[in-house]
């Protein structure tokens, strides 16, 4: 099996990095693990994701393998995202960021004013 080094510069795994560092990409997940969605759905969901944003990243989910995308034969066709099984995996990892940061943004931001005003 070969041995991956996500500090070397080459190295592939910092795609997946890339990845779990987008915000976006880790609230989709968020949703896409609860339920399947529609495009519009997952739009009205996500406060201040714009639809070109929301576009690009449900593409490169899809591409990664974390998301799957189901056209529905309508009029108009109505496009549904779920979670794949290598998605969910990673859903569940990234979740705990989410919870991190509702259990802790207090003290954060209490930080970040500490630091702000003895900073001059």
């Amino acid at each position: 099996m070969k041995t991956w080094n996500p500090y070397a510069s080459a190295c592939p795994t910092r795609l997946v990095l890339d990845r779990v560092a987008d915000k976006w990409a880790v609230l989709l997940l968020g949703l896409l693990a609860a339920r399947p969605m529609r495009f519009n759905q997952l739009r009205r969901e996500v406060e201040g994701l714009s639809q070109k944003m929301l576009s690009q990243t449900l593409k490169s989910l899809e591409r990664d393998g974390l998301v799957s995308r189901k056209a529905i034969p309508t009029v108009p066709v109505t496009v549904e995202y779920s979670i794949t099984p290598l998605g969910r995996t990673l859903a569940t990892a990234v979740d705990a960021l989410r919870v991190w940061a509702e259990t802790h943004i207090e003290d954060v931001l209490v930080a970040q004013q500490r630091y702000d005003a003895g900073a001059t």
